[in-house]
């Protein structure tokens, strides 16, 4: 799959391709949080993906993928979608998560899921305002307090992004549409610098962090679900509809057992 200039999408399936996407990992986030090769390997003789992006013979990104199953659907788990520091901002993770969901769906996959920091309003823009994904489950702590620099020594508070392929919703949202909403039931507002205050004080960040993880699941225990996300200049917003309003989506309560 070709994407801009020279880049292009393709599968990897040698230890040396997945000893380059260790690297990518570690140049991305650290050494506490890369994981193994062997692990990229048994992602891809189990049934999962591992997807990576070229520019010419240079491998600038990847994403890895898990197969998994809740109650009686095979979907996929997207572990890590990562792209070089000087290769960022240019749409290859989009990309790469496109590439991911038309291989999913030739193998016959409608769900591919995926854990986000919802203090990280980049990546929730991307998952939600770009791919089109929804949530309606939190983990607290998902990964434990870690070392990385990146978390800031908060705990890992995770969103499941729900990505289901074929919705009306996703292929709308890929396409540059935009579904009709009714007036969203709530919004949970985070302040647009939080990565900012997370790097410059912990205990803020911590006040925020815990005020945020309380609305979410308060929200998703209410049946709501959230589904955008909108920037207010010092402020952005998560968007909460219930599930039955979700223009385009049809959520079945099984993803949840």
């Amino acid at each position: 799959m070709s994407v801009t200039g020279e880049i292009e999408i393709r599968h990897c399936s040698t230890i040396e391709q997945f000893d380059e996407c260790v690297s990518i990992a570690r140049a991305t986030w650290g050494e506490s949080i890369a994981v193994p090769s062997g692990i990229f390997v048994v992602a891809h003789h189990s049934g999962g993906q591992v997807l990576a992006a070229f520019d010419g013979a240079r491998m600038v990104g990847f994403t890895l993928a898990f197969a998994g199953s809740r109650s009686g659907e095979a979907f996929l788990h997207s572990h890590m979608t990562a792209v070089l520091p000087d290769y960022q901002d240019r749409g290859i993770g989009r990309s790469l998560k496109l590439f991911q969901r038309q291989q999913g769906l030739k193998r016959g996959f409608r769900l591919v899921e995926w854990t986000f920091d919802p203090l990280e309003l980049k990546n929730a823009h991307i998952s939600v305002a770009r791919l089109g994904a929804v949530a309606r489950r939190f983990i607290p702590n998902c990964y434990g307090i870690t070392k990385s620099p990146l978390h800031a020594g908060l705990p890992t508070d995770r969103l499941v992004a729900e990505w289901w392929l074929e919705s009306e919703r996703v292929r709308a949202i890929l396409a540059g549409s935009l579904l009709p909403r009714k007036e969203p039931v709530g919004r949970i507002t985070l302040p647009s610098n939080i990565t900012e205050i997370k790097s410059s004080d912990q205990a803020v960040a911590a006040q925020i962090q815990g005020s945020a993880r309380s609305q979410f699941v308060r929200a998703f225990q209410d049946g709501s679900v959230a589904t955008g996300i909108e920037p207010r200049g010092p402020r952005t917003d998560y968007i909460l509809e219930p599930a039955a309003a979700i223009a385009g989506l049809q959520l079945p309560d099984t993803t949840l057992n």
